[in-house]
């Protein structure tokens, strides 16, 4: 992780909100909107940040009751897969409208970066925050 990216302090326990998280999801993807982008998949990084509403019951240890991050990891991994995308924003949106989905999100904040785009930057790209009123 970067030196000057900082996780988010979602959580909250006086408003019932739990924070799931992906961390550093490093996948290749098809995506830019350049000639030498096209054809060829490059090196992209994903973190996601969700609110998400606690049931006022337990969790009773069971994976139903609660967000599955490797759940929505695949959803990501199947949305990269589609196919070539022009820009990192269009792909932060699929991503967080795919992390609405589930009703017990609140808020979705999804950070794409292109890895090797520029080549004097160790990333560049985008941090998107949706909630369900947006949707």
């Amino acid at each position: 992780m970067n030196d000057n990216v900082y996780p988010l302090r979602i959580a909250d326990a006086k408003n019932s909100i739990r924070h799931v998280f992906v961390r550093d999801l490093e996948l290749e993807a098809h995506i830019g909107v350049y000639r030498h982008e096209h054809g060829r998949s490059q090196p992209i990084r994903i973190n996601v940040d969700l609110a998400v509403y606690e049931e006022a019951h337990p969790i009773s240890d069971s994976l139903h009751n609660v967000v599955d991050y490797e759940k929505v990891v695949r959803d990501i991994e199947q949305i990269v897969r589609k196919g070539h995308l022009k820009l990192v924003e269009t792909l932060a949106e699929l991503i967080a409208e795919s992390c609405l989905q589930d009703q017990r999100v609140l808020t979705a904040r999804i950070r794409i970066e292109k890895l090797e785009a520029i080549d004097a930057a160790r990333g560049v790209g985008v941090e998107i925050e949706r909630t369900r009123a947006d949707t």
